[in-house]
């Protein structure tokens, strides 16, 4: 589904360029979990950015399910996210002013995607069925998390992308989403590759993968 062949990415400093990745291969299946680990610095998040297109690699191909990122314009990658790629962060990133229920609908709407049926399958799977009508002042850090995973889920994508998802979280709480959303992974079929600095968690995937220095181990 994912193929990463090769990719290098550099920034610029002061002091001249700062390698951050430096030749990474790595593919991921379809319906494959894999954990991304690694020291602060080593590339992980940067990584994850390519793979979504939110930035572009110096060198090197990015291809999901036979489409290359790394050949996209901006409106290419933009329609991607939209469409195939699911993204889910550390901060939670719901909308104040919209109920779990329309959060929930939010990015499926946008897609031209929205499955009302889906939508409450995945509020019963969540265990928000009974919030739909809060708002995510009204939320623990845990209920914001899985409708920022159900969000993401709504659209079926063919990828997801979670970059620290728990990080907000306790540890029992972010367990749990994990292993929510790895239930949701299982029931749809799609990829998940997730930047973790937890061992624990990195156990929960299908496979582990390591950065060091911008290179896999």
């Amino acid at each position: 589904m994912l193929a990463i062949r090769a990719v290098e990415k550099a920034y610029d400093t002061p002091q001249g360029p700062l390698p951050v990745l430096r030749g990474v291969d790595l593919d991921v299946a379809a319906g494959e979990s894999l954990s991304l680990m690694g020291e602060s610095g080593s590339g992980k998040s940067t990584l994850l950015h390519l793979v979504a297109g939110l930035d572009s690699a110096d060198a090197g191909t990015i291809a999901l399910d036979g489409t290359e990122i790394t050949a996209l314009d901006d409106a290419g990658r933009a329609r991607l996210r939209r469409h195939r790629i699911g993204l889910v962060f550390q901060q939670f990133n719901l909308i104040p002013s919209l109920t779990v229920d329309a959060n929930l609908a939010f990015q499926a709407r946008i897609a031209g995607r929205h499955d009302p049926a889906w939508q409450a399958e995945l509020a019963e799977r969540l265990g928000l069925s009974d919030m739909l009508s809060r708002y995510p002042e009204q939320l623990s850090g845990g209920q914001q998390q899985r409708v920022a995973i159900g969000r993401t889920f709504a659209v079926r994508p063919d990828l997801i992308l979670a970059d620290e998802p728990t990080g907000n979280l306790d540890e029992e709480s972010g367990d749990a989403v994990m292993r929510l959303a790895l239930d949701l992974v299982a029931r749809t079929g799609c990829s998940f590759l997730m930047v973790t600095h937890s061992a624990r968690l990195a156990d929960m995937l299908d496979r582990q993968a390591r950065l060091v220095q911008g290179r896999l181990a």
